[in-house]
């Protein structure tokens, strides 16, 4: 009895433990597999976002690329048009010497008109020159900025892309780790069953121990019960001596007549 009842306090102190274990093992499963989860999701974000940044590097490189090209055409217009008012001033410069040197009037109010539209054409070409480097300036402004965003945008990919490999490590390892602690589940919940197994059939038998014991408990009063009527009946036997007291009696009447 003493030794099954042990059994059973044992057997209830292994399922704890081992119940406690495969928890402890549960746990550490749904970190794992949350690391794993978490990597990925990391890793499937940084991979969108490199594209949309490599997107964005492209855009920035095709706007890049167009305004340079405005700023080569504005640079050929600006140094075309300084050439035309140097060949202006040049021409005025001629045109002063007719009107200085004319021999009729005609000749010099022709010189004069000319001189008069040659000024106006070199203030156009230098209105012209002035708006067209303010242009310029802007746009230089905008390719320094654009190189500037373009770089960021580069260096940005650059950390990202090291930081896959980090992220994949990271998601091999969970998984790895996950593997084998499923495999630590299976094995602890196998041992959790057979003691549970072990701890019922234990549990039974003391069940049916303490039942046997009980009804045995019960059927010895009633034997003892039994036991104590007999002497009862030995009262009754020994009073019939008392009969043979009164037939011993009868004599004495013979003896009066």
């Amino acid at each position: 009895m003493a030794s099954l009842e042990k059994i059973v306090i044992e057997l209830r102190q292994k399922k704890k433990e081992a119940t406690q274990l495969k928890l402890k093992a549960e746990e550490e499963l749904k970190q794992l597999q949350s690391a794993e989860k978490r990597s990925v999701t990391g890793l499937q974000k940084m991979i969108k976002k490199i594209e949309s940044e490599k997107e964005d590097v492209s855009d920035v490189s095709e706007n890049l690329t167009r305004k340079n090209a405005q700023v080569e055409s504005i640079e050929r217009l600006v140094a075309n048009a300084e050439e035309r008012v140097n060949a202006e001033k040049e021409a005025i410069e001629r045109t002063e010497q007719e009107i200085e040197f004319a021999d009729t009037p005609e000749e010099k109010q022709n010189a004069e008109a000319r001189l008069r539209s040659l000024n106006d054409h070199v203030q156009e070409l230098i209105s012209e020159i002035k708006s067209r480097q303010k242009t310029l300036k802007k746009i230089t402004g905008e390719v320094t900025n654009f190189d500037d965003i373009k770089s960021k945008i580069t260096t940005q990919i650059k950390k990202q892309t090291k930081s896959k490999p980090s992220f994949r490590s990271t998601i091999s390892s969970s998984h790895k780790n996950a593997s084998k602690v499923v495999k630590e589940i299976e094995r602890r919940t196998k041992s959790e069953e057979r003691i549970t197994k072990a701890l019922d059939n234990a549990s039974k038998k003391l069940k049916e121990y303490l039942a046997k014991k009980r009804a045995a408990a019960k059927r010895k009063p009633a034997k003892k019960t039994a036991a104590k009527r007999k002497p009862a009946k030995k009262t009754a036997a020994k009073r019939k001596p008392a009969k043979k007291t009164a037939a011993k009696r009868k004599p004495a009447k013979k003896t009066r007549r």
